[in-house]
């Protein structure tokens, strides 16, 4: 047992249990839910480290559930739906969402996928920063720019030496705006960089990644300094990397 909680919340009694089975076996804890009423319950009277989420619920759809929980707490959510549409994706992606998966599903790559939220999750949990006590990072492999100290094969990223937690596609996004500093990257250019870690991405996707990196970096995201729009053009990186 690797002391991890996850919760499964799907409608399907068979998709649920099979989902139960193969992450109980792989060594989690799991508890299940078929509904939003059960997950709360759940939720209320236990630690979970991340939600495995169907959309279609019967009570409510998936998507307001992932931006619910996602303002309230920083926990996993992987969204997981037989839907095909892009636009799902992206809305689920931009509510919160860390991943998302269609059915059907390779079961064995939907743990790896689980297994990367959590260790992601894992780095940046830290107990609250008080005036005595701050983070440290190890300086090998390390970006700063403006408030921000980047240990890209550490997947850390602290502001004001406060951990911020980072999506994998946020992530993937970070690494190619601090590996291309002071040039303008096309929305196509974006893409070639993380289409082999995205799900169907496209310009909105993009779009959307960015205004999320805006919101947890820039002191303003209103008023960008770091991620500056090219209109016409794409994005461009304005911050110095050093």
């Amino acid at each position: 047992m690797n002391g991890k909680h996850i919760l499964v919340v799907e409608d399907e009694a068979i998709t649920r249990a099979k989902l139960v089975g193969y992450f109980q076996h792989s060594g989690y804890q799991v508890s299940e839910a078929e509904n939003k009423a059960q997950m709360n319950a759940v939720l209320e009277n236990h630690h979970i480290d991340l939600v495995m989420l169907d959309i279609n619920l019967p009570d409510e759809d998936g998507l307001m559930i992932t931006r619910n929980l996602r303002s309230q707490s920083t926990i996993g959510i992987v969204l997981v739906t037989g839907r095909s549409d892009s636009i799902d994706k992206i809305i689920g992606l931009e509510m919160g969402a860390d991943d998302y998966v269609t059915k059907p599903f390779e079961l064995r790559e939907l743990l790896v996928r689980v297994k990367n939220i959590l260790w992601r999750m894992s780095l940046t949990e830290q107990k609250p920063v008080t005036a005595a006590k701050t983070v440290k990072i190890e300086e090998d492999d390390l970006f700063r720019f403006g408030e921000c100290c980047f240990d890209i094969p550490k997947r850390k990223l602290l502001k004001n030496n406060i951990p911020v937690k980072l999506t994998k596609a946020e992530y993937d996004m970070l690494v190619a705006f601090v590996a291309n500093p002071s040039r303008v990257l096309s929305r196509d250019r974006l893409l070639n960089l993380i289409d082999h870690r995205v799900d169907a991405p496209n310009d909105r996707t993009i779009d959307v990644l960015v205004r999320r990196l805006r919101n947890k970096i820039e002191d303003n995201a209103k008023d960008p300094q770091i991620f500056i729009t090219v209109h016409g053009e794409g994005y461009f990186f304005a911050s110095d990397v050093s």
